[in-house]
C-alpha cells in the first residue's frame, strides 16, 4: 500500500485524498509509476488562478484552454469572458476547476495503466 503523501507532497488536501484512494491497492512500483505520469499531466490551482487573472487584462478563456475545455475557451475568448462574469466565476472557483481537471486526468492515468 503506497502513501501518496510521500510520492506527491504538493497535492491539495482534497486531491490528495482522492488520489490516495486510487493508489490504495497498488504496489509501491505501480504507485510510483502512477505518480510520475500523473504529476506531468495535472494542473496546479495556482496556474488556473494566474491564467484567470490574465483574462481580466488580456485574453479571456486561457484557463479553459489549459484545462482542456476548448469550446468554453473559445466562447470566453470571443465574448470577453462572457462579459467578464464568467471570468469572475472562474476566479472564485479556480480550485474546483483544477480539482475537476485533475480528477479526470487521474482516472485517465489509471485506465491507461490497466492496459
Amino acid at each position: 500500500m503506497a502513501n501518496i503523501l510521500h510520492l506527491m507532497p504538493d497535492l491539495e488536501p482534497d486531491e490528495m485524498s482522492y488520489v490516495q484512494t486510487l493508489v490504495n491497492n497498488m504496489s509501491e512500483e505501480e504507485a510510483s509509476q502512477f505518480a510520475s505520469i500523473y504529476r506531468s499531466r495535472r494542473r496546479e490551482p495556482m496556474l488556473i488562478l494566474v491564467t484567470t487573472i490574465i483574462g481580466f487584462f488580456g485574453v479571456a478563456g486561457v484557463q479553459r484552454f489549459i484545462i482542456g475545455q476548448i469550446g468554453l475557451g473559445l466562447l470566453y475568448l470571443f465574448t470577453g469572458g462572457l462579459c467578464v462574469i464568467g471570468t469572475i466565476i472562474d476566479l472564485i472557483n479556480y480550485r474546483r476547476l483544477a480539482y475537476e481537471y485533475n480528477v479526470r486526468e487521474a482516472q485517465q492515468v489509471i485506465a491507461m495503466m490497466r492496459y
